[in-house]
């Protein structure tokens, strides 16, 4: 069932923890993230604000209660990549189909189209089978957001004595023409984004 009762909002410092906590699962109990173990609250604080340097962090709320967040980092850090960023998102896993995760990932695409991005890129973890850690949840998620597959690499992820494949699936945000606008930081666009679509 369909929820509308949350808020999204940018993380800030004093959410690293809850993120944390939703991520820790995915490392601990998945092969959704290729990460064998979970890392530090000071790690992960940093990983966030790295982000922040320049691209947006949203968290979905519910009651006050972080139920998922979803974010974007450079696709590559050569300077003709500008264009193009990666995209993340994680939700709680009791909070799962409810739409929290195509709110985020649509607030997620207005802002970057605002920031002038033109490209997105998810990676994604890709099971050979039935796989009690890995699902095809994520590829249909961004399927239903407009995603589509341009390439698979195999057996080039090893967790939980498997192998995985791996995937990118892109979505574009606008046309790319001969001089495209440049990128503008989510500093300067914040309060854009924060009128047209009431994000704090």
């Amino acid at each position: 069932m369909l929820r509308r009762d949350f808020l999204i909002r940018s993380a800030t410092n004093q959410d690293t923890s809850a993120l944390l906590a939703i991520y820790a699962p995915y490392v601990l109990e998945t092969a959704i993230t290729f990460e064998y173990e979970v890392p530090s609250v000071e790690e992960f604080s940093q990983r966030i604000r790295q982000v922040q340097k320049k691209f947006p962090y949203f968290v979905a709320e519910i009651e006050g209660e972080i139920a998922g967040y979803a974010y974007a980092c450079p696709f590559h850090e050569r300077a003709a990549y500008e264009w193009a960023v990666e995209t993340a998102i994680y939700v709680k896993k009791d909070q799962k189909r409810q739409g929290i995760g195509r709110e985020l990932y649509a607030t997620l695409e207005k802002t970057l189209a605002a920031q002038n991005i033109l490209n997105l890129n998810a990676c994604i973890a890709y099971p050979n089978g039935d796989d009690p850690y890995l699902t095809l949840d994520s590829v249909r998620f961004h399927t239903r957001c407009g995603y589509q597959l341009v390439g698979e690499f195999h057996q080039c992820g090893y967790k939980f004595g498997r192998w995985y494949n791996m995937i990118w699936m892109e979505k574009s945000l606008g046309e790319h023409t001969l001089h495209p606008l440049p990128v503008k930081s989510f500093t300067e666009i914040r309060e854009q984004i924060r009128q047209q679509y009431g994000i704090v």
